[in-house]
Parts: structure tokens; sequence; C-alpha cells
């Protein structure tokens, strides 16, 4: 496993579901940790103060790494939880930024409740995993950006066959599948989706991931996870989070 990931997936793992917090924080952290999951301070102190009361009143951590991808310095991870045997069940998208010895320096991540019933059946982290296509990662990410411009930004919807597969596969909770359904959700409710800014857009061969600001209603952290097939996006995750009213104990979602 490249290091960087080993790193940032034994931080989750050791730390958060083992439940060593402090050792694996001092293990897998470089001379700075940035952090920008709410209501978590920056620092090894920061971890240990949020996550060591957060494994004494969880005691069962079920957390599983369902896909990654590792981008130059960034890892990110999709995630999922379930946590005292179903007493709370999450999805957490992370990305993190490491130093030239692999180590972890900063944190982002957005994090939503697991939906048991989803409109179109399939779960928000379901479906394939494995990374294919290694030379293809930077027309991938190429790709992505334009649909971002081109679709979600510029709204120009007699271009969606440029990018969306006819059969694309939607992971959306409260979105059936298919690029007719895409095309009517943007044409209505989804009129109220403005991506303020993409903050970062990662990739590895077949699946690309961004993390953006957007309002849908409200002011909202998001990433989008999309596989690419043939030049093509066919299949797409996302998670939202609301940004936080009000000071952080650190510098906020971005």
């Amino acid at each position: 496993m490249n290091r960087k990931l080993a790193n940032a997936t034994a931080l989750y793992l050791e730390g958060i579901r083992d439940g060593r917090v402090r050792e694996a924080v001092e293990a897998y952290t470089g001379d700075r940790y940035t952090q920008h999951s709410t209501g978590v301070a920056d620092g090894i102190e920061g971890f240990v103060e949020f996550f060591e009361p957060f494994i004494e009143r969880n005691p069962v951590r079920d957390i599983r790494v369902v896909r990654s991808i590792v981008d130059d310095s960034f890892v990110f991870l999709h995630v999922y939880q379930d946590i005292n045997n179903g007493e709370a069940r999450w999805v957490t998208t992370d990305m993190f930024d490491t130093d030239e010895h692999d180590k972890i320096i900063e944190h982002w991540d957005v994090i939503a409740p697991y939906v048991e019933e989803p409109v179109g059946g399939r779960s928000q982290v379901d479906g394939p995993t494995e990374i294919t296509d290694l030379a293809e990662t930077e027309a991938n990410k190429e790709l992505v950006a334009g649909f971002v411009e081109d679709i979600l930004v510029a709204r120009r919807l007699d271009r969606i066959g440029r990018y969306l597969a006819p059969d694309y596969i939607e992971h959306n909770p409260k979105m059936p599948d298919g690029i007719e359904a895409f095309r009517e959700f943007m044409a209505g409710p989804g009129r109220e989706l403005v991506y303020r800014d993409v903050f970062k857009i990662v990739g590895q061969g077949n699946f690309v991931a961004m993390y953006s600001h957007v309002s849908l209603g409200m002011e909202l952290a998001m990433f989008d996870l999309m596989r690419i097939e043939g030049g093509i996006i066919a299949e797409h995750w996302d998670n939202m989070e609301v940004i936080p009213d009000g000071p952080q104990p650190n510098s906020g979602k971005f």
C-alpha cells in the first residue's frame, strides 16, 4: 500500500476504530496537523480532546474504508461507519494532505447520515471500488473540471451527453439513476444548487473526487466522487454537510 494511503488509513482505523487515539495521531501526523473537521481543534491535542470522549461514548465502532484515491500529496477516503450496532450510521468523505515524509499535515471531511431507503435503491457506498486506467488520470480530472464548468456552473444542459453516460448510475439517496433524471433535477429543484467554489479536485485512474462549497437553500461543504469509464462519467456518489455558523476551534471547513 502507498505510504500516504497507509498513514491516512491507519489514523482512521487505529486511532478511531481501534481506540488508540493518541498513539495513532502521534505516529501518523507531521510537524503540524491543521484540522477542518467540525468541532475538532488543530493539532495532536485537538484530535485527542475530541476523540477520546467519542471512544468512551461509543464502545462499538465498525469503520470500513470503502474507496481511496492517492493524488500527489493528497489522499481521499470514502468511509462507512456503524456506531454502537446501528445506533448511528454515517458516510464520511475525507481528504488529507501529507508532507515530504508522507505524514498527515491537514485534514478536511464531510459527514452525513447513512440513508436506509434511498430513492434509486443504491446505497451511498456500494458499487465498484477497483482503481483502473491509471494513464487516464489527468484526462479524467479534466473531464470532471469541464463538467463542473459546463453543466454545474454554466447550466449548459444541452451538453450533458458529453459528460454523463446514458446509463449513468447515481448514489445520491434522493435521486434515481439515469441521465434524464439528472437533467430533470438540474432543470427543476437543482436550480437552487450553486457551486460557489471548487476547492480541490483529486484523481487516480478511473476515480475523481472534488471538494466544494455549494449552496442548496443553505451553505454546504460537499464531496463529489465520480467513476469515469471510456472518457465519460459512468457513476456518481456525493456527501454533504451543513457549514456551521459561528466560530469553530479551527479555521473552518475550507
